[in-house]
């Protein structure tokens, strides 16, 4: 099978079905087949897509991570407080990414070192972490105006906003990640038979501390350009994230059982998730109907996920 027959069985399916969305919203609404809007569907997708790259690894490990919305909110506090402290905007984009890599290697290893499923382990701290964002800004939003801060999330570079170059780069970096290097085939093999990998010599745990990282790092990278977009750090960011984010990647054939999933097919299935979303805002269809639709997308998500896995097998 040729390289873009692969890539034709691979996407075919989930690109298809964003182009019957694409289609159908224009024709539902004029507005929505337009440069200006597909720019915005982009654009606000970027930061779930950025936090779904990290949740993709996770979920390829057969793992989950229920701590990231949370974690977005905290690592955009920790941004923000630290800004409005006259701290320069450098290093607080380093502190927040700290952060998310700390928080990240704290689930990895509790799940890990304990043996305590990754469900439980991070929808507890789920709860500690969207508690520390309280805590540490009194429950109130930190107005951020540093520039050189504000520019990561409204800032245009060529004509494009500075989150769809910052998504694209992520996407490339990952996918090689993923496609192209040693640790990549070790998260495949782990995902798909943690017992096989271990005899191949594959330190498994350790590979979950550092997969719980990287999801760790993409939530904070969220959190900071959340943060930008905002104009502010707010403490209820994020509510809810994690379920898109895993939805997300569930779309775009990443399975939750592990072992099979990849960037590309993670940005699609959050670009189809962008779609609805913007199509029912611009239908003005009430929230609480989106929220139904929702539900309903990663529902059908998971019957996909598993009739893909009764197909493989």
């Amino acid at each position: 099978m040729t390289g873009w027959a692969r890539t034709a069985r691979r996407y075919g399916g989930i690109l298809l079905a964003l182009m019957a969305l694409g289609g159908l919203f224009s024709v539902l609404s004029p507005a929505f087949l337009t440069v200006e809007n597909l720019r915005n569907v982009v654009l606000q997708v970027s930061i779930i897509a950025i936090v779904a790259f990290g949740m993709t690894y996770v979920l390829l490990l057969g793992e989950i991570d229920l701590s990231v919305g949370a974690l977005i909110a905290l690592s955009g506090s920790v941004a923000g407080l630290l800004l409005a402290q006259g701290v320069a905007a450098p290093w607080a984009v380093a502190a927040a990414l700290a952060c998310g890599l700390a928080l990240g290697a704290l689930n990895g290893a509790l799940s890990a070192q304990l043996s305590i499923p990754s469900f439980i382990v991070t929808v507890a701290t789920m709860g500690i972490f969207r508690g520390l964002a309280y805590i540490s800004s009194d429950g109130m939003p930190v107005t951020v105006d540093d520039e050189a801060f504000l520019r990561i999330g409204n800032g245009h570079l060529l004509g494009l906003p500075v989150p769809i170059w910052i998504l694209g780069a992520l996407l490339v970096l990952n996918h090689l990640v993923l496609s192209r290097s040693v640790f990549g085939r070790k998260v495949y093999l782990a995902g798909g038979n943690a017992e096989a990998a271990a005899y191949a010599g594959i330190r498994v745990q350790r590979l979950k501390v550092a997969i719980f990282m990287l999801s760790g790092l993409m939530a904070s990278v969220g959190g900071m350009l959340l943060t930008a977009r905002l104009y502010s750090a707010q403490p209820t960011a994020a509510l809810g994230w994690e379920l898109d984010a895993i939805a997300a990647a569930v779309l775009g054939g990443t399975s939750l059982s592990g072992g099979y999933g990849s960037m590309p097919g993670t940005l699609i299935g959050a670009l189809i998730i962008g779609v609805i979303n913007n199509g029912m805002n611009l239908m003005s269809v009430p929230y609480f109907y989106q929220l139904i639709v929702k539900g309903a997308v990663i529902l059908i998500a998971v019957c996909i996920d598993v009739q893909n896995k009764k197909r493989r097998s």
